[in-house]
């Protein structure tokens, strides 16, 4: 199966990976700042969110991309990912790291990652709140805790369509994504990691740690975004947008 996904413009290619908690609406504010910065532009629903169908059995999330820029012949991208895109964007690129001229990771996570108490707390919740049928709690959970202080009512009621569709597609699943092993140590791509000051404490210290873990990559940047929660790209688009680009640019330039 192919991922659903959108496939514009031309010139040097970036897939851009959406988290749990979205589909690939997320990237609406950076679709055409990327188009016009020259890219050939790539989004896709991982299995089970947006238009793409549920699995009837195990699957990999990596393996399901790989596929995908196989299908389209995209023999080398950049890639941005989103928390658990951006986890799947390291995996990605430690499988094929010829294929990844670049990383962005937005919150991300990562594999091998242990959850803290405090995540740990938050799927407790949700899964109380699901298996009580209570699905506007769960949306209102997941629309509290990954949204930052400065993000407005539309941007939240946005969330609050995606996280619930997911809810529904995901209400039957007989299938889940495997888990992935990844070694860190064989993505060269250089990397930029942010994390948002208002998001929950693994995501920064993930983004604080992957310069350590990533020895082979070409150049390693962390950046903390004062004013972000878990998911900045909606929080900010514009300035997101700017950043992207910025470093996309600059990571060409260094190749």
């Amino acid at each position: 199966m192919i991922l659903s996904h959108d496939d514009s413009g031309s010139g040097p290619a970036v897939l851009l990976l959406h988290s749990a908690v979205c589909d690939r609406r997320m990237w609406d504010g950076q679709w055409q700042a990327l188009l016009d910065a020259g890219h050939r532009v790539v989004r896709c629903d991982f299995r089970g969110f947006g238009d793409t169908p549920l699995a009837d059995g195990p699957y990999a999330a990596a393996a399901d991309v790989l596929a995908l820029l196989d299908h389209l012949g995209i023999d080398s991208t950049a890639v941005v990912g989103s928390s658990y895109g951006g986890r799947t964007a390291l995996t990605v690129a430690a499988l094929r790291p010829q294929a990844v001229t670049a990383l962005a990771l937005l919150g991300a996570g990562r594999p091998g990652h242990e959850p803290s108490e405090a995540v740990r707390a938050f799927g407790a919740e949700e899964e109380a709140l699901v298996e009580a049928d209570d699905i506007d709690g769960a949306v209102g959970l997941n629309v509290r805790t990954w949204l930052g202080p400065e993000a407005d009512e539309e941007t939240r009621a946005f969330v609050r369509r995606m996280q619930r569709h997911n809810f529904e597609v995901q209400w039957e699943a007989t299938g889940g994504p495997e888990k992935e092993e990844a070694d860190l140590a064989r993505i060269t791509a250089p990397t930029l990691a942010v994390a948002g000051a208002h998001d929950l404490p693994d995501y920064r210290a993930i983004a604080a740690e992957l310069p350590a873990l990533l020895p082979n990559a070409r150049h390693v940047r962390h950046l903390e975004l004062p004013w972000a929660g878990h998911l900045p790209s909606l929080e900010r688009p514009a300035e997101v947008a700017a950043l992207l680009t910025e470093f996309l640019r600059e990571s060409a330039a260094g190749r």
